[in-house]
């Protein structure tokens, strides 16, 4: 026979358990205290809301399509499911490794001259003293951030040109033969990565100007003090000083590693650069828009995210790992 439980042990679980839910009610209700006091800010974060709400989470239903062969005129609802059919097949497909490893090669040539290039324009504007030179430059730098880049991959075509390009007619002028540069493969990521640079570098700058404005002019006075010359203050004053803007900024970029804008690539590569111009996005673009194939395309992107989505994860296990700096 069972033994009865004891009315204390009972009266205690429920005790511990009524505890609890008076600490839910008591956060809860001071939520609610501060959304009613801070109504007129959620009304105005209702817009921004609104269009995650609709334009990033609702989209990520229609990943489901990766899993369909997917009909157009069916819809999601009717089409056929396949399961890991259209994953397999792009994973173990031709195009799979020529994709995986140009959009790598671009993300890696990014990552080496396009992420320095921001923090370096950032520590050389921090030591100009002549403040109308400080704001030219800085404005120069900034504005091709603005220009469309339909525009500014117009202009890199323009300025490459065989025939009237700049470039080719100065190397016509030196005795050099004419080169057409956007058909040449193993130019590709050199003229892409130097386009971004040039459009890129000014505005990723600012976030960098920003903290070194938050350094403590007294770290520099006493770096002068102890007789460190302007290299010395920027190893060991400046360059720590953001680093943790540093890090944060280079996780977010390792998530974007393999989300290269297919845009940009779209409108310089050429049917002769294929072989280091095709990346996962644009065949996304020509699989699902110009085959129909809507399904395989989809499994693709999915699969871009996945890898993105564990680039982060382990960046920021890294970071957290080895500084105090970490996105979470």
């Amino acid at each position: 026979m069972d033994k009865p439980i004891d009315p204390r042990i009972r009266f205690g679980e429920n005790r511990s358990s009524n505890d609890k839910l008076e600490t839910y009610m008591k956060k809860a209700k001071r939520q609610l205290k501060i959304m009613r006091d801070n109504w007129q800010l959620y009304v105005m974060a209702l817009p921004i809301i609104i269009w995650f709400v609709l334009f990033i989470y609702k989209p990520l239903t229609g990943q489901v399509i990766a899993f369909q062969d997917y009909s157009l005129f069916k819809g999601i609802a009717g089409s056929e499911w396949v399961g890991l059919d259209n994953f397999v097949s792009f994973l173990t497909g031709p195009y799979f490794w020529p994709t995986f490893r140009n959009t790598l090669m671009l993300s890696l040539y990014g990552l080496v001259f396009e992420f320095p290039a921001a923090i370096i324009l950032a520590l050389m504007l921090n030591e100009v003293k002549n403040k109308i030179f400080k704001t030219s430059v800085q404005t120069a730098t900034f504005i091709p951030y603005f220009v469309s880049i339909v525009v500014t991959a117009g202009i890199v075509t323009n300025i490459l040109a065989p025939d009237l390009g700049i470039v080719n007619l100065l190397l016509e002028r030196l005795g050099f033969e004419k080169i057409y540069f956007l058909m040449k493969p193993e130019l590709f990521r050199g003229i892409f990565t130097g386009m971004n640079i040039w459009k890129e570098t000014g505005f990723n700058a600012i976030v960098y100007l920003a903290a070194l404005m938050a350094i403590d002019p007294a770290l520099y006075e006493a770096a002068r003090v102890d007789g460190a010359n302007k290299f010395q203050q920027m190893r060991h004053v400046t360059i720590p000083g953001i680093m943790p803007t540093i890090i944060i900024m280079f996780i977010l970029r390792i998530g974007q590693m393999l989300n290269i804008a297919f845009e940009k690539v779209l409108l310089l590569q050429q049917p002769a650069t294929y072989e280091t111009s095709q990346i996962i996005s644009t065949y996304v673009y020509q699989t699902g828009l110009q085959n129909q194939d809507f399904g395989l395309a989809t499994a693709a992107e999915v699969f871009n995210a996945i890898v993105a989505l564990i680039l982060v994860y382990s960046a920021n296990r890294i970071a957290s790992k080895f500084s105090d700096t970490s996105l979470w």
